[in-house]
């Protein structure tokens, strides 16, 4: 590996790619470049590859490859690397149907070139599956090329902490955060199998070339870890480093905790501009352990910003002027304060009262990363609309579908009216639930009635947000009701509809997240949907009045330098925003976990907020119980 100045910490080589998309290009290329180069020489390609979200874009990719330039893959032997276990080839949520949905169904690897874990091997014959698994890999000459992702446990196939470099192809458990990972997919946590067949590190490691794949902001600490840190077995990425030919490609987010990306000074000469000078007094603050007006000359010394301080220094006067960029995030009118200067302040003063759409992807979303925020605004006079951008459906177990239906059906039992159009659909969503395969895809039926509980919840939310029910909005956006996650595809339809309500509101705010999500998230297709909207618009008059706030998503944490305004809660206002996430009953199964590393998706945003608050504390701001942090986006391509 070739080290430069910026990336002498990291110990894999890592290429980092403004989007996933550009990156998986170019993977899929190399692909095809070694399948062309090993014909050349009549041999075939043996090439391992890796199912979950991360590899869907190199899969694409070759896809087009092959219908539009007609490249053939039928010299290419593929073996995956994983497989839940116990698991059917036809359950939907195996990755044998994952990688026919995804690759083989639609390019020509012949049939008995294509090697998937058998997840229904008779538990007693796994030992030896696994071994001939092994085998039949090793008597092909071993693995060209190794495609992996990384699990945020930092697991590569199914290895999870504890794997060691010398593991071959065996039965796994798998640990309770991967599982808590696999939850939407199965429809709970407790459907997710408790095992998996997996390639072993030591097999991974014989491959003659590995290239990793890291998406998605939630990825960005153990990547870090994996590149920078020591060989461990409790971070099993970073194994990796022992092998000599490993190219990690990365997205922006995903390397977010990289040092040459959140420290750079101290990796490289600095061209000090205003954002890093922020991020480094910050930063320092931190490490020392001081507020930032108690800063020393000594302490910037002593941490490597000598040449800052040369730049911008002496300490005092660089730590007023960070001090007070700082402190101007805070405000508690997130809306503007009327009849105030706007100098110092994150908003305009005018005009009052705004027009503030907050668009969330999923029911839920809106109060995670801003409850306190909205009901601050509703407060404050403001016109706030929220505008679920998607039904949330796909997020419904069944279990709470069949409750709701059956309160329907015993409540018109009840009434003297008997039988309603109501009832009537209860009762066939309820008949469809019962007669429903473990797994199927929902009917049209079910996912109205799960779509319709999401929205009860969203209100009542909205409501406990200070938000009345009529100023709520779901856009049921077509590439979520005709999908499933890992699969979803925009089109001018959803496009069309998020340009269709902006045109009709107009906002003078507009509240989005879902930037630095994983691209085949929910989050990231709405942003995504979001985006090209706002490109659609960019010449309207309105548009270049309008803020745009980023709040944080769900597995998201805004560092003080990214911020740019801070809205304090006070514990009542903690509280309240608590109380709507409770809101979401059916999400609570979904999100929760008894590792002690998580908590409730209500605790786990109270405790983000709470952090912010004591950072901004720990700087020598005023204490605040908590706050919510927004990042301003100002650009429209």
């Amino acid at each position: 590996m070739n080290v430069i100045e910026e990336n002498r910490r990291e110990s894999i080589s890592t290429q980092l790619f403004s989007s996933a998309n550009e990156a998986s290009l170019i993977v899929a290329q190399e692909i095809v470049e070694l399948i062309k180069k090993n014909e050349q020489k009549g041999k075939k390609t043996i090439l391992g590859l890796a199912t979950g979200s991360t590899p869907i874009g190199v899969y694409k990719e070759l896809i087009r490859f092959h219908k539009k330039d007609g490249i053939s893959f039928s010299s290419l032997i593929t073996f995956n690397l994983d497989e839940y276990y116990p698991i059917s080839h036809k359950h939907p949520e195996s990755y044998y149907c994952f990688m026919r949905e995804q690759l083989f169904d639609h390019i020509d690897v012949p049939e008995e070139q294509i090697n998937i874990p058998d997840g229904s091997v008779d538990r007693s014959k796994v030992f030896e599956y696994c071994k001939n698994y092994e085998n039949k890999i090793s008597e092909l000459g071993g693995l060209d090329l190794q495609i992996l992702g990384i699990g945020r446990t930092g697991h590569i196939g199914f290895n999870e902490p504890g794997s060691t470099v010398d593991s071959r192809t065996r039965l796994v458990h798998l640990d309770s955060l991967t599982k808590k990972d696999a939850a939407r997919d199965f429809l709970g946590e407790e459907n997710v199998p408790r095992y998996a067949i997996t390639m072993g590190i030591g097999t991974i490691l014989d491959a003659r070339k590995i290239i990793l794949l890291a998406w998605g902001q939630a990825k960005s600490s153990v990547l870090a870890g994996a590149i920078e840190h020591k060989p461990s077995d409790s971070l099993p990425a970073s194994l990796l480093q022992g092998h000599s030919n490993v190219q990690i490609y990365a997205d922006l987010s995903a390397a977010g905790e990289l040092t040459r990306i959140k420290h750079p000074w101290l990796v490289k000469l600095m061209e000090w501009n205003p954002a890093t000078i922020r991020a480094a007094v910050t930063w320092l603050s931190q490490k020392v352990q001081k507020p930032v007006l108690k800063l020393l000359d000594e302490d910037y010394s002593e941490c490597g910003l000598s040449d800052l301080l040369t730049q911008d220094g002496p300490s005092y006067d660089l730590n007023i002027k960070i001090f007070n960029e700082v402190q101007h995030t805070l405000t508690g009118w997130p809306g503007g304060k009327p009849e105030s200067p706007d100098e110092y302040r994150p908003e305009r003063a005018t005009p009052h009262p705004k027009r503030a759409l907050i668009l969330a992807p999923e029911p839920l979303d809106d109060v995670i990363g801003m409850g306190g925020t909205m009901h601050r605004l509703v407060d404050q006079g403001h016109e706030v609309t929220v505008a679920y951008l998607t039904s949330g459906n796909l997020a419904v177990p069944d279990t709470d579908a069949c409750k709701a239906a059956e309160l329907i059906i015993d409540l018109a039992k009840q009434c003297e009216n008997g039988e309603t159009a109501e009832s009537r659909f209860a009762q066939r969503s309820w008949d469809e639930l019962q007669s429903k395969d473990d797994f199927a895809i929902d009917t049209d039926n079910i996912r109205r009635l799960k779509g319709l509980i999401r929205r009860g919840e969203g209100k009542m939310a909205c409501e406990v947000c200070g938000l009345s029910a009529d100023r709520v909005r779901f856009l049921n956006l077509p590439f979520y009701e005709k999908g499933k996650y890992r699969q979803f595809m925009l089109n001018n339809c959803d496009i069309e509809l998020v340009v269709g309500l902006l045109e009709e509101l107009r906002p003078h705010q507009l509240y989005i997240t879902g930037a630095q999500a994983e691209p085949s998230t929910v989050q990231a297709v709405c942003f995504d949907a979001t985006k090209r909207a706002l490109d659609n618009l960019a010449d309207a008059d309105w548009l270049k009045e309008c803020y745009l706030w980023l709040y944080r998503g769900s597995s998201q944490e805004w560092g003080i330098h990214e911020i740019d305004m801070a809205v304090p809660l006070s514990p009542t206002e903690l509280g309240n925003k608590v109380q709507g996430i409770y809101q979401h009953q059916t999400q609570r199964s979904q999100a929760a976990i008894s590792d002690k590393r998580t908590r409730d998706i209500w605790r786990q945003a109270e405790d983000c907020d709470r952090r912010l608050g004591a950072a901004y504390d720990q700087l020598g701001l005023a204490e605040y119980e908590a706050i919510e942090g927004f990042k301003r986006w100002c650009t429209r391509a």
